[in-house]
């Protein structure tokens, strides 16, 4: 099992650049970075983490731009996000963003996508919420046909365009893979349909993957293709909870940190990996 963590990336927190660069000095696997465009100050749809809107919603970095820059300063660090509201975005421009991440990073991006949970931020890009799902299904669909043909084209409900040239090629042949998050009914059946792993929230209503883990693969199965990879994402920090994560078989753990500063989040990454060792892993 790898280790990794995530942050809403922002002005005021650690530098993005330093945080990956101390994570795969610790020999941590992974880091993820989150998304929000924007957020409407309408807050009229309910936040699932609870009732205050944390501040670092609306002033999260680029993901693309930000991972960028840390695939300039790391050697080995994967990189991901965690999740891209790939709904919210044209499928032929993010082919291309997602391409070039993957050459400039010589291959370790890691594409996780969610539909979101914002309905407000969802309208502003023109998405109907009762859509959301359709909508992001057709864009992976796109994008993995401009990813896979010198000549793409795709013609479906929502997404619809003829044959079109893009280069380069995702260096990660035939894609990066691609993680779909969340737990909302039929996630399992959509990662099957079109996405390599699952990437759920271990910190809310559901803590014990081993049950649902399993039906993924019975669903993988069935559908006659490998099994999806599973990565639980802020994940309590106790050896129950990772000793149950692995009994799942989890492929990473990835545990989230605040949007603060260097001094307040580098103690932390000392106690992630601490926890990591313990589990006879490097860090």
């Amino acid at each position: 099992m790898k280790f990794g963590a995530y942050i809403f990336p922002t002005e005021y927190s650690i530098s993005l650049v330093e945080l990956g660069q101390r994570l795969e000095e610790a020999g941590f696997e992974s880091l993820w970075v989150t998304e929000h465009t924007h957020i409407p100050t309408s807050r009229t749809t309910p936040w699932p983490g609870g009732r205050e809107l944390p501040r670092e919603y609306s002033c999260t970095f680029d993901p693309f731009l930000g991972l960028t820059a840390v695939a300039s300063a790391t050697e080995r660090l994967v990189l991901g996000t965690g999740v891209c509201l790939l709904n919210q975005r044209n499928p032929i421009v993010t082919a291309k963003e997602v391409a070039t991440l993957d050459h400039f990073s010589g291959g370790r991006f890691r594409f996780g996508i969610g539909a979101g949970w914002n309905i407000d931020e969802m309208e502003n890009h023109g998405v109907r919420p009762a859509a959301k799902w359709k909508t992001l299904r057709e864009r992976v669909e796109a994008m993995k046909e401009i990813w896979s043909n010198d000549e793409a084209s795709y013609h479906g409900e929502l997404v619809d365009f003829d044959p079109i040239w893009q280069w380069p090629k995702p260096l990660h042949r035939p894609h990066p893979p691609i993680l779909l998050g969340g737990a909302a009914p039929g996630a399992l059946r959509r990662v099957v349909r079109y996405c390599d792993g699952w990437i759920p929230i271990g910190t809310r209503a559901q803590r014990d993957f081993r049950e649902p883990a399993a039906e993924l693969a019975r669903l993988a199965e069935e559908a006659g293709r490998p099994r999806p990879s599973l990565s639980i994402f802020g994940t309590e920090r106790t050896d129950e909870a990772i000793a149950c994560h692995a009994q799942a078989g989890a492929e990473r753990v990835v545990f989230g940190l605040p949007s603060e500063p260097a001094e307040t989040v580098v103690p932390l990454l000392a106690r992630d990996a601490e926890l990591a060792r313990r589990f006879g892993e490097s860090p």
